[in-house]
């Protein structure tokens, strides 16, 4: 969208990428604590667009929705980081999560049911679903966890800042890559589709919730299990 004199019209390409914004911010949401507010990401993924308008060269050879959406991502990172949103409480319920998966998994030879893991965590059914929403399901995998390190690094310092670097970068090992379609090929099927939905057809939780007529806290709490699931299997790989 260019003006009359032949320059980018800031004004309208704000207007059209606003549903980007608003798409990332939501899909970034499913892997935050809930007092992250959807509307403050969506605040700061403004900004991050906004800088993208002004700093964009179409002599760069790079699409704009692609330059956006890096620029967009980064913004929200970088206030996130300053927030440093997750408390070391949530990531010690997520470290205990994973261990109580691995054991029951190890014992069991299957993925074991919730009230499963709930037993194996000394807790009420009520009570661990409510962990797993305080949770919520993180990253999918890091390398870092594939070392015995107990650092409690944030998951944002996982991030790199640069945006040229291609995260997917990490997975590029053939043995890891594989162990995780092994692992999401084992979790029980209604996690399956929800990680489906949610990776690989870009839906958010609502949507999720609508196509399987559960609530969304409801999606949210499985989606934090499979990803636990998930990160238990990378963890011990």
């Amino acid at each position: 969208m260019y003006t009359a004199k032949g320059q980018l019209d800031r004004e309208a390409m704000l207007k059209q990428y606003v549903p980007l914004v608003r798409r990332l911010a939501h899909h970034m949401i499913a892997k935050l604590p809930p007092n992250v507010e959807i509307d403050d990401l969506i605040q700061v993924g403004m900004m991050g667009l906004a800088e993208a308008l002004s700093r964009y060269q179409v002599t760069q050879g790079v699409q704009f929705e692609t330059f956006a959406t890096q620029r967009i991502r980064g913004a929200m990172i970088d206030e996130l980081r300053e927030g440093d949103w997750m408390s070391r409480g949530s990531r010690k319920s997520q470290k205990d999560i994973e261990h109580a998966l691995h054991r029951l998994e190890q014992k069991l030879g299957r993925a074991p049911l919730e009230s499963e893991i709930a037993s194996e965590m000394g807790m009420e059914l009520d009570e661990y679903q409510s962990m797993l929403a305080k949770v919520r399901g993180t990253q999918l995998v890091y390398i870092e966890d594939m070392s015995s390190s107990e650092d409690d690094d944030g998951f944002l310092d996982r991030f790199p800042d640069d945006p040229d670097v291609d995260p997917m970068q990490q997975l590029r090992d053939q043995r890891l890559r594989q162990a995780l379609v092994e692992a999401i090929k084992v979790l029980p099927e209604r996690e399956q589709y929800i990680m489906s939905m949610y990776y690989e057809n870009d839906m958010n939780l609502k949507e999720i919730a609508a196509v399987l007529g559960i609530t969304e806290s409801r999606v949210c709490q499985l989606h934090s299990q499979s990803i636990a699931r998930l990160r238990s299997k990378m963890r011990h790989h």
